[in-house]
């Protein structure tokens, strides 16, 4: 039995480095600065080693065999899910190329919401290194922080130290529209989060009121969606008063029609603070199951975030054509091969299709696919590198235990070499 600390995480986006973990053989048990994300991540135990071919086992070799002879003769594969590091994403985009498939990470129609807003018109954003030192003031729009960062105030709010800030416990914490649901985002002095609920769908509404206010326009209305124009004017004064504000918002939380608009705005927002003098930036979150990883990967090899197609020969873009649920149900696809070595509750898509799945241990299917390939996760049983959520730091994830599994990049690649 060993203790490892300073262990990495690839699960909650922040890129968590403290954790403390106890092996004992393959079992993995987290005994310090654990939270509800990481620690059932990391402390699930290992449900099954050996690959798959229609449910029966079978060895290594004989899977990637299979899987390569699926993808052989097809004419439009989609490659999804793409929950890996840096490493397999590499070896994915190799495949992709080589078999002419689509790319689609799991997590994009919720990336495409930032991405139409930054292709569109730009947008000035922060890292979790100037929010830490710099901010006094963060507005939570449309988002519970503490569900989806537990640790997200521990470290970078209520740090005790900060370069540019005499004292983080006087730091102000503003949520419009969904309310948090601890008590996290309460100072260590006791001063809670101010809370101006409203429903989702009446951002978009709420948001524009605001960005009217920051501007300096007269609204005639008492309030929208419920919250009083004068309240939203109180937040627009806090923002131009602030020494760094930051406006905070999630993607996957905004679930409503063209939320593309609404990051807009809170972008713009952000940019009228700045030409007016009042320092100010954006903080989008994301970054888990290797959503940040996947599109920076595809990025820089392609020139483009995700929903590549590479059937002609060179990689082609469409953030909606190349949607890849939308080819499985069109019948526009005809294999689909899922990679996903972070959560084994991610299950692939339902589809007739020839179906490879090269997933984390323990994933459990209502129908067998043709080939299921269990592999290792990065940062518990092989080394590699993610990107946290500011996607401007790629974590060195640890191997903590020898479970025997492969990684997806050898996995992947053992399938192309076949092909």
């Amino acid at each position: 039995m060993t203790e490892i600390t300073e262990v990495p995480s690839p699960f909650c986006g922040m890129g968590t480095d403290d954790l403390s973990i106890q092996v004992d053989g393959t079992t993995l048990k987290v005994t310090a600065n654990g939270c509800s994300v990481n620690t059932p991540a990391f402390e699930q135990a290992i449900a099954d080693t050996v690959p798959r071919i229609a449910g029966q086992a079978a060895s290594l070799e004989a899977a990637t065999t299979k899987a390569a002879e699926l993808l052989r003769n097809t004419h439009q594969p989609v490659i999804g899910g793409c929950a890996t590091d840096v490493s397999g994403m590499r070896a994915l985009l190799a495949l992709a190329d080589k078999s002419g498939a689509v790319v689609d990470n799991l997590n994009f129609n919720n990336a495409r919401r930032n991405l139409l807003a930054l292709q569109d018109s730009g947008w000035m954003n922060t890292t979790l290194a100037e929010l830490k030192n710099r901010c006094d003031l963060l507005l939570i729009v449309g988002t519970d922080l503490e569900a989806f960062a537990p640790r997200f105030f521990e470290k970078y709010l209520w740090n005790e130290e900060a370069m540019f800030l005499d004292n983080t416990a006087n730091r102000e914490i503003i949520y419009l529209g969904k309310a948090p649901s601890g008590n996290a985002s309460t100072s260590p002095t006791g001063q809670k989060a101010r809370v101006l609920p409203c429903a989702d769908a009446d951002l978009p509404d709420v948001a524009a009121a605001l960005s009217a206010l920051v501007k300096g326009h007269l609204l005639h209305a008492q309030s929208v969606a419920g919250i009083a124009i004068s309240e939203l004017q109180l937040i627009a004064d806090k923002l131009k008063a602030a020494q760094y504000g930051v406006i905070l918002w999630g993607a996957a939380a905004l679930a409503f029609d063209q939320a593309e608009l609404t990051v807009q705005t809170l972008c713009n927002i952000v940019k009228d603070f700045n030409q007016a003098g009042t320092r100010c930036s954006g903080f989008p979150l994301g970054g888990k199951e290797g959503d940040q990883t996947a599109n920076q990967v595809c990025g820089w090899t392609t020139g483009y975030p995700a929903r590549v197609n590479f059937a002609r020969g060179y990689p082609e873009y469409d953030p909606y054509l190349y949607d890849g649920q939308t080819l499985l149900n069109n019948g526009e696809a005809d294999a689909l091969l899922w990679v996903q070595a972070f959560n084994s509750s991610a299950l692939p898509p339902k589809t007739h299709l020839p179906t490879i799945v090269i997933a984390r241990s323990g994933m459990k299917f209502e129908k067998e696919p043709d080939v299921f390939i269990p592999v290792g996760t990065p940062g518990i049983d092989h080394s590699g590198h993610a990107y946290r959520l500011d996607n401007v730091v790629a974590i060195r994830l640890k191997k903590l235990r020898d479970s025997g599994l492969p990684s997806t990049a050898e996995v992947l690649s053992a399938i192309e070499q076949a092909l």
